[in-house]
């Protein structure tokens, strides 16, 4: 028989990433953002904070953000993690050689998600924030990493397999050996994309350049994303090690 989820354990981890993307948030809004009751988001706020998850904040009325405590869960998971400690350096050699933002993503439940980011040290840059969801068809990480896997192992939420548009640039991306994202997840940002394999040539991370469109035109595209591509797979190499 198959075991069924627990609906109140969906719940609350639901409220903590409601909370996460809008801190501070009151209950009406949290109640609007997830669509549930306020009195069963009382329940689970009272839960949450009595656990140490999330702290009440502002007065009069009550808001929530949460605690520290994701960030540690993190941290530990990182630490066991051997693609974050050995994807850092590569960030950062790629930061350097180009002077524009590097970002580690990674598929994890059908959605692509930056999980570290070495910031441009220029006035005007990209900054995409950790956490944040790459468009699977549309971004140079999923196309960087559809490229590399067969069709019928495709997994990413919001993928058509029959779309020709975004066939063509599969097969431009698997030609050139790295991904091309002209405004198609800010208008004015342009990224380049790789995908980093593991021991079996299994794509489990994007190595992504991102950049203002006015400093990565067609040019800059043709010179860095050779850079981005050797520096996927030196990770690659690393993390096969």
């Amino acid at each position: 028989m198959a075991v069924k989820p627990l609906q109140s354990l969906a719940r609350a981890l639901e409220v903590v990433e409601a909370i996460a993307a809008h801190e501070p948030i009151g209950v009406a809004e949290l109640a609007r953002v997830t669509g549930e009751d306020k009195s069963a988001l009382q329940r689970v706020l009272v839960t949450l904070h009595a656990c140490g998850w999330v702290r009440p904040t502002g007065e009069p009325a009550t808001r929530w953000r949460l605690t520290t405590r994701p960030l540690v869960l993190a941290a530990q998971s990182r630490r066991r993690d051997s693609l974050f400690a050995r994807a850092r350096p590569v960030l950062e050699g790629l930061r350097e050689a180009t002077g524009e933002t590097a970002t580690l993503a990674v598929p994890d439940a059908g959605r692509i998600v930056a999980v570290d980011v070495a910031e441009s040290r220029q006035l005007v840059r990209t900054v995409p924030r950790v956490g944040l969801v790459f468009p699977a068809a549309a971004s140079a990480a999923g196309l960087a990493l559809c490229a590399a896997t067969p069709p019928d192992e495709w997994d990413l939420v919001g993928i058509d397999p029959d779309d020709p548009a975004f066939l063509r640039e599969l097969a431009d991306t698997r030609d050139r050996g790295w991904s091309l994202g002209m405004g198609t997840v800010d208008a004015d940002v342009t990224s380049v994309g790789a995908a980093v394999l593991d021991a079996a040539a299994r794509p489990v991370a994007a190595l992504i350049l991102s950049a203002p469109a006015s400093r990565l035109d067609a040019a800059a595209c043709a010179r860095v994303g050779p850079l981005v591509a050797r520096a996927a797979a030196d990770l690659g190499e690393h993390a096969r090690a």
